[in-house]
């Protein structure tokens, strides 16, 4: 792990750059693939299967059959703990539902914005060392709120040719019937196009790694909506002398151990808790069954020390992070502000560990500095916004002159025609 004191300029922008391969490199590799999954539909998912995931399979789509055995196989307290899960995922989504607008802005012009869902959206579920049974409720539990009517789940099979079944007993938790057994680029591609098995869908949800990000980045150009741009996880910590050092320890190995490009950083005022946290790092990754790949996740990873909170909050906005944990005194005044991040948590007992699982807010948030600009999933990102507007005869002879002036000013003169003609018509048959 990189440790800095004080550092400013480039020093700073070098030790926070994420581990990243460059989206060239990676797009000349998806291209490709997206190509061939558009021209050959099933028959390239079905080569992509044996070429990445070492199996073979004639049938891409879950059965039935396949879904109520994996039923069985679901642990009965990991199901408890799941359906605990996804009430609380559900309460917290519930609540963002929000009631049409209606608003006169002069009279007898009445304006409205309604939400619409999104009719067929496509989640993916990344599989491979660590199967996400938890981003299935994450995102098909908003899809189902906002109304959705199809909504399609793509995720890699083992080597067997089967889906993790805690990932198959969230999907029929949450009324999910459409499985499918592909992952990687090619499942995006599949879904922006749509194969024999798999339904095209309008919108991608889900995170995945730097393939699956530029992939979903080269159908949205294509047409195909996007949640957001969710690569390799992340974490920053902000410590000051009142955080818990083996706390910290936690939460960094926690994102280290998601895969070899994740990043965990710490910031902090103390450099007594700097020190004791770096120590108990060192000591708990021994420990852990992904050790190889938390340790490869440390090396792109940083802990800063700064002389005041102010700094250190300054850093944490420019870093925009996925995940910030607020290891500090009064973590609610700190978190006033923060303005870059995709989700907080307060104080030494908010492990990051709470909003991927089981608090209820989205663990789908914008990483690579996208939180800067872009908000986690929510209900919102299942729905569009229409709005709509109704004159009576009363408000367009009011609001009519106002944009017959603005639309001459712009040279717009069809604009102007289709107000005037409508008003020359209500002086004839109105008299007015």
């Amino acid at each position: 792990m990189i440790v800095l004191k004080n550092p400013v300029g480039n020093e700073l922008q070098s030790a926070l750059a994420r581990p990243v391969k460059k989206l060239k490199s990676i797009k000349k590799i998806v291209k490709p693939i997206l190509k061939n999954v558009k021209e050959k539909g099933d028959r390239a998912l079905i080569k992509y299967n044996l070429e990445y995931d070492h199996v073979q399979l004639d049938q891409l789509i879950v059965s039935s059959e396949e879904i109520e055995a994996a039923n069985n196989l679901v642990p009965e307290d990991l199901k408890k703990a799941i359906t605990i899960a996804s009430e609380n995922i559900r309460k917290f989504h519930e609540a963002q539902k929000t009631e049409d607008l209606e608003i006169e802005t002069t009279p007898g012009v009445v304006c409205r914005r309604k939400s619409v869902a999104i009719e067929k959206v496509g989640l993916y579920i990344p599989g491979g060392t660590a199967p996400l049974f938890s981003t299935v409720l994450m995102l098909a539990i908003p899809a189902k709120i906002a109304g959705c009517q199809e909504i399609v789940l793509c995720t890699p099979p083992n080597k067997s040719g089967k889906i993790h079944p805690a990932i198959l007993f969230c999907a029929q938790l949450v009324g999910i019937d459409t499985v499918i057994k592909i992952g990687g680029a090619q499942a995006i591609a599949a879904m922006a196009y749509g194969t024999e098995s798999v339904p095209k869908v309008y919108k991608i949800f889900g995170p995945g790694n730097q393939y699956v990000t530029a992939a979903k980045q080269i159908v949205a150009e294509k047409g195909t909506a996007i949640d957001l741009p969710a690569g390799p996880s992340e974490v920053a910590v902000l410590a000051d002398e009142t955080a818990i050092p083996e706390f910290i320890a936690m939460d960094m190995l926690s994102q280290a151990e998601h895969g070899s490009d994740s990043q965990a950083v710490l910031v902090s005022t103390s450099k007594s808790v700097m020190e004791m946290t770096l120590k108990s790092i060192e000591k708990q990754v021994i420990n852990l069954p992904r050790r190889k790949m938390a340790e490869a996740a440390l090396e792109n990873s940083v802990a800063i020390l700064v002389d005041d909170k102010k700094i250190a909050i300054d850093i944490i906005n420019a870093y925009a992070p996925e995940h910030l944990i607020l290891s500090v005194k009064n973590a609610e005044k700190a978190a006033d502000k923060i303005i870059n991040a995709g989700s907080v948590f307060l104080g030494n007992y908010s492990p990051e560990s709470v909003g991927d699982y089981a608090s209820g807010t989205n663990h789908t948030l914008p990483t690579n500095n996208a939180a800067l600009a872009y908000s986690g999933v929510s209900i919102d990102s299942f729905v569009k916004k229409i709005t709509y507007q109704k004159l009576s005869k009363s408000g367009l002879k009011k609001l009519g002159p106002i944009v017959i002036t603005m639309a001459e000013a712009e040279g717009l003169m069809a604009h102007k025609l289709a107000v005037s003609v409508r008003l020359d018509y209500l002086k004839k048959t109105d008299g007015a």
